[in-house]
């Protein structure tokens, strides 16, 4: 019976209450890594809003977070308190000044891991994790892992949902009678009381709270506080709120009702929600000024109550969210290094942190601003904003060339200024922000909100500052991306272009950048045609991965391409001399096989390199027994034995470099193991599906930290013999 993705889907979100529910967690986020993505994506989330945790819905491979560092190092991350996560993970900890533990898990089978588990615990939770606690995750973990496992092997690998798929526990249904009974009490309490959601949503409101609040009780059902009552959008509540959420704790803050009457609120938190009682503030039951803990005063800042035909954007985060996701970005962009990495980031966060429905992120070059990156534009806003000459009257252009930014409070004003600005149903109120880094302008920036918005002088001063944030991290993305390319040209000119046809050889190669530094390293690999019936195989591994490393990369491939025909031993010997005498400071290792396909012999040397992977006609699959001799670049002196292996028609080999089978937290053995496992069940006779299929297994395991280069080659037996000679074409 087939399965659809919303009961994987479903069933992750099982497993995930599950733990929270085994483990008295207060907050669980479940990450996935779709194929073919280094970041991770948040999928499930369950105990609090969406967000507190929409900094942390795409985690990239290097980000400083724990669950980046359990899933590239395959092991648990424990983080006990506070003051351990500001020390040990600043960023998190800027934006969650909370009392909790949290806990951070890989997700794996094998070698292969599907994603990562994120816990939080209460704040009074023990030190350390407390091994019954450590056995329902682990439990928990398998049961993911069974999940997308399953469905990876059914072709249907789970995609993370957008919006991720948020599962809160539920109170038990009282019944008609007990309600009631309830509310009624309540109800008699002096003060007032309400329920919120984990959402922050009132559920429930006595008539008590709603004359303290001064909004009847349907207004209020169903809202935010801080979206209902504007004077409660001040950071001390929703700030409150977030605490009593992710710590467990009960907490109380004191807000200021205009004209002057003072209110406490004591929030009372559980697993399905948080309990508020009011009341007014102690020593001042009837209003006037006052200041007190956690007191907003009364004519604190903040935008005025919208005006008649303009109103909040649906579910817009608090002033205290705000103030978090724009800390949050400021830290996130000083660590964003290229053009697209700064376009996603700005994208995804600005987007929730500002209560908008659309952003785009537009880079001036060539005489056009180009949209580099975006959020909730539909097709057409997107196809309006693609590519805009400079020479046009878009307000984008507008706010580029004047420096100038430009706010509308709703398409009208916007269509009157600017006629055909943007498409009609794109949204309602517009900001248009130049983005101007040391005096120079580089792009524009774009905000929508589908509804009609009082942009008021703070909310104007946030843009501005964000623009300029932005504007800074991409002129410093855009000289990196200029530096990275020209490394990447460098690298590109010094492997191979192509590789030579060798009659009796199929052959296939690939490289592929590590994920961390420049991108570049030094890996290498060359095929060199000796003869009719003779080539010469090498692969190599200069020790760093910059500049430096690709530059002797090329140096030694030189050295071993000069060399090349002399017996390995000896190519190793020399190549070892070169490199001493270049007195580099690296160190390299090197494997150099000279093929013999007319006598069916192999014979293979190595400096400190992996030894190849061989593929017997008869499907035996192994490592070859080659001894290892010195690394490159230390001893001149150093000598390097050849061994001589029989080459049968038929055989398949697989000479790699070790950044294709280092999985943290699995041992060098077991991973090579599990790469002959899966060239045992390659297709040999597709080479470059082969070579694929191997390399995307790598990038699948882990989040790669060095380079790979990988060379299969396989020589030709019978069947390929009557292929030849019918005239039939074969892939390689």
């Amino acid at each position: 019976m087939e399965r659809s993705a919303g009961q994987e889907t479903g069933e992750l979100g099982a497993a995930l209450a599950a733990v929270m529910e085994d483990t008295g967690a207060s907050v669980g986020m479940l990450y996935l890594l779709p194929p073919g993505d280094r970041a991770l994506r948040l999928a499930v989330l369950s105990g609090a809003p969406l967000g507190v945790a929409a900094h942390w819905t795409r985690v990239g491979p290097g980000d400083p977070l724990p669950v980046a560092d359990a899933v590239a190092e395959r092991r648990a991350v424990w983080v006990g308190d506070q003051e351990e996560m500001a020390r040990r993970y600043p960023r998190p900890g800027l934006v969650l000044p909370y009392r909790f533990a949290l806990g951070a898990f890989p997700i794996t089978t094998g070698t292969t891991v599907w994603g990562g588990l994120v816990v939080l615990w209460p704040g009074h939770h023990p030190p350390a994790l407390p091994e019954a606690e450590e056995r329902a995750v682990r439990a928990g973990t398998d049961r993911m892992a069974a999940v997308l496992e399953r469905a990876a092997a059914a072709g249907t690998p789970l995609q993370p949902p957008r919006p991720p798929l948020v599962v809160h526990p539920r109170p038990p249904a009282p019944e008609p009678h007990q309600a009631a009974a309830a509310a009624a009490f309540a109800d008699r309490l002096p003060g007032g009381s309400c329920a919120l959601d984990l959402d922050g949503r009132i559920t429930f409101v006595t008539r008590g709270a709603a004359e303290l609040l001064g909004v009847p009780v349907p207004r209020l059902l169903g809202t935010l506080p801080w979206e209902a009552l504007p004077w409660m959008d001040v950071p001390t509540a929703e700030d409150r709120y977030r605490a009593a959420v992710v710590s467990r704790e009960p907490t109380a803050f004191t807000a200021v009702r205009p004209p002057g009457r003072r209110l406490r609120f004591h929030l009372h938190p559980d697993t399905t929600g948080v309990s508020v009682r009011i009341t007014p503030a102690p020593g001042d039951p009837d209003g006037g000024p006052g200041t007190g803990e956690g007191a907003a005063p009364a004519d604190a800042a903040y935008d005025p109550a919208p005006e008649a035909g303009t109103v909040p954007e649906g579910g817009i985060v608090g002033r205290a969210g705000a103030l978090y996701h724009l800390v949050h970005l400021a830290a996130t962009l000083t660590e964003a290094v290229s053009v697209q990495d700064v376009a996603e980031q700005t994208a995804e966060q600005m987007t929730p942190a500002l209560g908008a429905r659309s952003l785009a992120l537009l880079l001036a070059e060539d005489g056009r601003l180009r949209l580099v990156g975006e959020s909730g534009c539909d097709p057409e806003l997107a196809a309006c904003l693609h590519s805009v000459p400079l020479t046009s009257d878009s307000p984008v252009v507008r706010v580029l060339v004047g420096r100038t930014p430009l706010f509308f409070n709703d398409a009208r004003e916007l269509h009157r200024v600017c006629p055909g600005a943007v498409p009609p149903s794109a949204g309602e109120a517009w900001a248009f922000l130049p983005l101007v880094a040391s005096g120079r302008p580089v792009g524009s920036l774009v905000v929508g909100y589908a509804r009609p918005r009082a942009l008021g002088s703070a909310a104007r001063a946030i843009l501005t500052s964000l623009a300029g944030l932005v504007a800074q991290a991409m002129d410093r993305a855009r000289l990196y991306d200029v530096k990275h390319d020209l490394a990447h040209s460098l690298q590109a000119a010094l492997l191979p272009h192509s590789l030579p046809r060798v009659p009796g050889l199929d052959i296939a190669a690939r490289y592929l950048p590590a994920g961390v530094g420049v991108g570049i390293g030094g890996d290498f690999y060359d095929v060199i045609r000796l003869g009719e019936t003779t080539a010469a195989v090498a692969i190599g591994d200069v020790q760093g991965h910059n500049v430096d490393a690709a530059a002797l990369m090329g140096q030694v491939r030189t050295a071993v391409h000069a060399t090349a025909g002399a017996p390995p031993g000896e190519v190793l010997a020399r190549t070892n001399r070169l490199l001493i005498d270049l007195d580099p400071g690296l160190f390299t290792s090197c494997l150099y096989a000279h093929l013999d396909l007319a006598r069916h012999r192999a014979v293979i040397a190595t400096a400190g390199h992996p030894p190849p992977l061989c593929r017997r006609p008869d499907g035996t699959t192994g490592t070859l027994d080659v001894p290892p001799g010195l690394v490159l670049g230390i001893d001149p002196a150093a000598t390097y034995p050849a061994t001589e292996l029989p080459l049968e028609p038929g055989t398949l080999l697989a000479l790699y470099t070790d950044g294709l089978v280092e999985v943290p937290g699995v041992g060098f053995d077991e991973a090579v193991d599990e790469l002959a496992h899966r060239l045992a069940r390659g297709d040999a006779r597709h080479m470059d599906a082969l070579a694929d299929a191997l390399v995307g297994h790598a990038q699948r395991s882990a989040p790669r930290n060095d380079d790979i280069a990988l060379v299969v080659l396989r020589t030709h037996d019978a069947a390929d013999a009557a292929a030849d000679a019918a005239g039939a074409p074969r892939e390689g």
